[in-house]
């Protein structure tokens, strides 16, 4: 996973959390390279066993670090996953609320399809956040429902209404339109196309893909598909009539 870019102020989100004292400073005064490489264990570790089974030793094993190392930078064995979650929920929000204004200004045909095909390979290469977040997304964990899931998907579905206004206001589409639920049904439908590429074993069940149809050709159809939805949309009747 290579959250460490330069897209976000990522040194400012794990200030913000030693500030709640989810993290030590010794923590903070750590090179990069080795916040990632703690960062990514507690994730495939709670990937791997879930959230309630995180090892301590194995998140050590699988970081390179001593396990009085991590007592130093975290106050206790929930205190790791708890500022892993935080911290992704920072970084993807941040993400989204960086790109939407940009995806708002471009036409909207190329909007999502820039939505949808950087978005798929932005998840391959942060393959570790995408399992974690899978497994709290679709195994209905409560609490991380509420800490990860919720937050980042209200800022999908923020950012495809977005898509959707700045479109009508260009008059690409209908304004009268009921926007909101549009932007809630595509939203439901990139999420479809998006996981079942990263997460190869929910393919197993939307059978978006297989070894006839590419990715490639899923990508070509969804945004027509979208549009046409789009433009057979009838407005919604005139509660004054």
């Amino acid at each position: 996973m290579d959250l460490f870019n330069e897209w976000v102020d990522f040194p400012s989100f794990i200030q913000q959390l030693e500030s709640k004292g989810q993290v030590s400073r010794t923590f903070r005064r750590l090179e990069p390279a080795r916040q990632q490489a703690i960062i990514n264990a507690i994730l495939d570790e709670a990937f791997e066993k879930g959230p309630a089974s995180l090892n301590i030793k194995e998140v050590a094993r699988k970081a390179d670090v001593a396990v009085g190392s991590l007592y130093q930078y975290f106050p206790n064995r929930d205190g790791l996953l708890d500022f892993a979650v935080e911290l992704c929920s920072l970084y993807m929000s941040s993400l989204f609320d960086m790109t939407r204004t940009y995806l708002a200004e471009m036409p909207l045909a190329d909007a999502l399809r820039a939505y949808l095909s950087v978005g798929i390979d932005w998840g391959f290469s942060e393959a570790g956040l995408v399992r974690f977040f899978g497994r709290a997304a679709y195994q209905g964990d409560p609490d991380l429902a509420e800490r990860i899931v919720r937050p980042i998907a209200t800022a999908m579905r923020k950012t495809i209404l977005e898509m959707l206004e700045r479109a009508a206001s260009r008059g690409e589409i209908d304004p009268d339109q009921d926007l909101e639920a549009a932007a809630r049904l595509i939203n439901g439908l990139t999420i479809v196309v998006g996981d079942s590429q990263l997460l190869p074993y929910l393919n197993t069940y939307f059978q978006i893909t297989d070894e006839t149809v590419s990715s490639q050709r899923i990508l070509d159809a969804v945004v027509p598909f979208i549009l046409k939805g789009l433009s057979g949309m009838e407005s919604p009747p005139n509660p004054t009539n």
